[in-house]
């Protein structure tokens, strides 16, 4: 709890909000208080599996920023190509506007771990399909450090972008 604390303060103190050219790309609270609480969305299942806590980067917040117009174009989720995210991974969520608190936008994701089985990616599904738990997976990937998140709102939808460094998901690579 204490280094949970430790980084929310630190996240105050250095968040620096990109200035999107879409005035759609927000934070429901125009502040840090919805960084801390998806940082805190992100920790607290990590911490529930004894792995180091996610610090915030944004530098990655702005990345995920600058997807969100073309996100809300094609109106769908839809991975950005990975040459335009080097060196990132990428979860996405999508749902009514003003309707989902940013911990329910997560817990979506968190909700995956029903289906995990821990295994060498991608065999850790109890599915079979390793698209049924890779926003899990990511959002627990040990050597994943850093994490930086947008909520784009448009007319009708809140989409959720979150960037992940060092990326997770790695083919061959052990999560659990």
């Amino acid at each position: 709890m204490k280094k949970l604390i430790a980084s929310c303060l630190t996240l105050m103190a250095l968040t620096v909000w990109p200035t999107a050219a879409n005035s759609a790309t927000m934070l429901y609270s125009r502040g840090t208080d919805t960084a801390v609480r998806l940082l805190a969305s992100h920790n607290s299942e990590r911490a529930r599996l004894n792995l180091p806590p996610l610090q915030w980067d944004p530098q990655l917040a702005a990345s995920a920023a600058a997807y969100g117009p073309m996100l809300a174009r094609v109106g769908r989720l839809q991975h950005s190509p990975r040459a335009m995210r080097p060196g990132q991974r990428e979860n996405l969520w999508m749902g009514t506007r003003g309707s989902y608190s940013p911990e329910q936008m997560v817990r979506t994701w968190i909700d995956e771990r029903r289906m995990f089985r821990a295994g060498m990616f991608p065999y850790v599904s109890r599915t079979g399909n390793w698209n049924d738990v890779s926003h899990y997976t990511q959002l627990i990937w040990k050597g994943t450090t850093r994490v930086g998140c947008v909520i784009h709102s448009t007319g009708s939808w809140d989409y959720l972008i979150c960037r992940y460094s060092p990326p997770g998901n790695v083919d061959g690579r052990y999560v659990g």
